[in-house]
C-alpha cells in the first residue's frame, strides 16, 4: 500500500519527503496522482488504438501501436504532472485561476485529443456501416464518371450504333410486313397491298425483289453493328468500364477492416448528421458527452488543485521555495565574492610582477651603463 501511495504522490508531481509530513495532505494528492496516472493510461490506449490504424494492414501494425501508444501515455503523463504541480496555492483565487487558465486550455486540448479515438472504438460498428454505404456510394460515382466520360468522347459511335439499331428494327419490321405480304400474293389473298392472283407472278417477283433488296440491307447493316459493338466494347475495356464494378459484401467488409485513420475519423462525424443532411441529435449528444467526459476527466487535477484550501503542505513548498531563492542569493553572493577576491589577487600579483620586471630592467640598465 505504502507503495502504491508512494507512487501516486509521484504522479501528482509532489515533493514526497515535505508531503510525508503531513498526513492531512496525503490523500488529496494520492486522488490528484490517480487521476493523472488513468489519464495517461487513457492516452496510452487511444494513442495506440489510433495508431493502429494509421499502420492497419502492415505486420507491424501491433507494434508500432504499443511503441506510439506508451510514448503518447508518457507524454501525456509528464504534460499533465507539470500542469498541476507548476500550480502554486500562493495569492487570491483570482490570480489562481488566472495562472491556472493556460494549463486549463492545454488540459482541454489533451482532452479532445485523447477523447477522439476512444469515440471511433465505441462507435466502431456504426463507423463500419457508415464507411460500406460512403464506399458503395463512392464506387456508383467513380462508376458514373467514367460511364460519362465513356459517353462524351465516343458520342459520334455511339450515335451511329444507335443509328444502325434504329435502322435494323425498322428493317425487321419492313421484312417480317413485306414477307407476309409475298405469301399473301403468292396464295393469291386479295388486299390493298396485292393483286389476288394466285402464284408466282410478275406482283410476286416484284415484291420478292423487293424484300431481297430489304434483307440485304439488313445484312449490310447488322454487319456494320456487329463491327460498331465490338470497337465500342474494346473502347469500354481500354477507358476502364469492363474493370470497375460495385463492391460485394465481402469486399466491403475487407474495406471497413482496413479502413484508416482519416476514414474512420471522417465517418465518426458523419455519424451526427442524418443522409438529408440535418442533425442527429441522438448521436451528436453521445459523442459530446463522451468529449466532455474526458475533457473533464483530465481538467479534474487542475480543478482539484483549485478548489482544494491551503493546506499545511502547500505552505511548507512556499517556506522551501522562499529558502532556496534565499539559499541561491546567497549562493551568488558568495560566487561573487569568491570572483573579486581571486580577482583582486590575480591583480596584485600581476602587478609585483611588473614590479620586479621593471626594477631588473632598470638595475640592468644600470650596470650596462657602468661599463659603458
Amino acid at each position: 500500500m505504502r507503495k502504491v501511495t508512494r507512487f501516486f504522490w509521484f504522479c501528482s508531481g509532489a515533493h514526497v519527503e515535505t508531503l510525508k509530513k503531513y498526513p492531512i495532505e496525503h490523500n488529496k494528492y494520492v486522488g490528484i496522482g490517480a487521476t493523472i496516472f488513468f489519464t495517461a493510461l487513457f492516452a496510452c490506449l487511444s494513442g495506440g488504438y489510433a495508431m493502429y490504424f494509421v499502420f492497419s494492414g502492415s505486420a507491424f501494425a501491433v507494434g508500432f501501436a504499443i511503441i506510439f501508444g506508451l510514448i503518447w501515455g508518457t507524454a501525456i503523463f509528464n504534460m499533465d504532472r507539470y500542469i498541476v504541480s507548476s500550480i502554486n496555492k500562493e495569492g487570491t483565487i483570482n490570480q489562481q485561476i488566472l495562472q491556472a487558465s493556460p494549463r486549463i486550455l492545454l488540459a482541454i486540448m489533451i482532452g479532445i485529443v485523447i477523447s477522439r479515438p476512444i469515440e471511433l472504438k465505441i462507435f466502431d460498428k456504426e463507423i463500419r456501416e457508415k464507411l460500406k454505404v460512403a464506399y458503395n456510394k463512392g464506387q456508383h460515382r467513380k462508376i458514373d464518371t467514367l460511364e460519362k466520360t465513356y459517353q462524351q468522347k465516343y458520342a459520334m459511335e455511339l450515335g451511329k450504333n444507335t443509328d444502325y439499331k434504329k435502322e435494323s428494327d425498322s428493317l425487321t419490321k419492313d421484312i417480317n410486313r413485306s414477307r407476309a405480304q409475298l405469301n399473301q400474293e403468292v396464295f393469291g389473298s386479295k388486299t390493298d397491298q396485292t393483286s389476288g392472283i394466285v402464284g408466282y407472278g410478275t406482283y410476286a417477283k416484284q415484291k420478292q425483289a423487293v424484300l431481297q433488296e430489304k434483307e440485304d440491307r439488313l445484312k449490310t447493316v447488322m454487319t456494320d453493328q456487329d463491327k460498331m459493338d465490338q470497337y465500342l466494347a474494346q473502347r469500354k475495356g481500354f477507358e476502364g468500364l469492363n474493370d470497375v464494378r460495385l463492391f460485394s459484401d465481402h469486399q466491403l467488409d475487407s474495406l471497413a477492416n482496413i479502413a484508416g485513420f482519416a476514414d474512420r475519423n471522417w465517418a465518426l462525424g458523419q455519424l451526427g448528421y442524418n443522409d438529408d443532411g440535418s442533425r442527429n441529435l441522438d448521436t451528436y449528444l453521445a459523442e459530446s458527452f463522451i468529449s466532455y467526459l474526458f475533457i473533464l476527466f483530465e481538467c479534474l487535477p487542475v480543478f482539484v488543485k483549485l478548489m482544494s484550501p491551503k493546506g499545511p503542505y502547500d505552505v511548507a513548498l512556499a517556506k522551501i521555495a522562499e529558502a532556496n531563492i534565499h539559499y541561491a542569493e546567497r549562493d551568488k553572493e558568495r560566487d561573487i565574492n569568491v570572483t573579486d577576491s581571486v580577482y583582486d589577487h590575480n591583480l596584485d600579483a600581476d602587478i609585483n610582477k611588473r614590479k620586479r620586471l621593471i626594477s631588473g630592467q632598470s638595475d640592468y640598465d644600470i650596470e650596462k651603463h657602468r661599463y659603458d
